[in-house]
């Protein structure tokens, strides 16, 4: 079940991020995602979800941040996408009791340099987590894998935000932060389900959250990245649940 359900959300994550172009509201990417997740029998995990610390339910199915945003950004129909956008999608769905999580982020129709070395750092920084993780490390080894990349690209890690236990619910524990160095924090063990969720920045990597209390955005205004997949630990490596 756990791995249909990452066959689900791994085909409406891409149909989505297809429909991602200029002139396209957030809010016609939200109502996709939840129409599809529907119609292959699941549920949309994020629709409703109260999160800890948050004063009343997620509204939307999709998170779609935008830019400076970094994570959570509501999907309205004023979001509309120019060229040039940097967009993260994050969506989780419910498939038999079972939660996944992925997120991705695309580039609107542009040839940015600056964008292009974000989003491909991102998405490696996630390859190394995943190429990292295994029963007998720890979440400490993840996320010195994580900040490694970022050096090399010389961008930041936003270094409030990280990865989380998930499978029943949409955050368990543990918390994976994408820095810390190696043989420090939580042990990996065989049999847990984990997202992985490096989050880079063209700046220095402070966050603040908005007055609408959901999205997080860079305080100094730089664009940020965001890549995911739900992972299951295994003894000699960790399966993509969501690929």
């Amino acid at each position: 079940m756990l791995r249909t359900a990452g066959k689900i959300l791994a085909e409406v994550l891409r149909e989505t991020a297809e429909r991602c172009g200029p002139g396209v509201s957030a809010e016609v990417l939200n109502a996709f995602a939840e129409a599809q997740i529907r119609a292959r029998g699941a549920e949309p995990a994020f629709l409703g979800y109260t999160p800890e610390g948050a004063s009343a339910p997620y509204p939307a199915t999709l998170c779609v941040s935008v830019n400076d945003e970094v994570v959570h950004s509501l999907p309205t129909k004023e979001k509309i996408f120019k060229k040039g956008d940097v967009v993260s999608l994050d969506l989780g769905l419910i498939y038999e009791g079972f939660v996944v999580d992925s997120a991705r982020t695309e580039l609107v129709g542009a040839d940015d340099a600056d964008a292009k070395r974000l989003i491909k750092a991102t998405r490696e920084a996630l390859d190394a987590a995943i190429a990292t993780a295994r029963a007998g490390v720890h979440t400490g080894d993840i996320g010195a894998a994580v900040s490694r990349v970022a050096k090399d690209y010389h961008l930041s890690v936003v270094r409030d935000l990280g990865g989380h236990g998930t499978g029943r619910a949409v955050h368990e524990s543990p918390f994976v932060p994408n820095f810390g160095t190696q043989g420090g924090g939580e042990l990996l063990v065989e049999g847990m389900v984990l997202a992985f969720e490096p989050i880079f920045t063209l700046g220095k990597g402070a966050i603040e959250l908005d007055p609408d209390q959901w999205t997080y955005r860079t305080k100094d205004a730089s664009r940020s990245a965001h890549f995911e997949h739900t992972v299951l630990i295994g003894k000699e490596g960790a399966e993509i649940i969501t690929r």
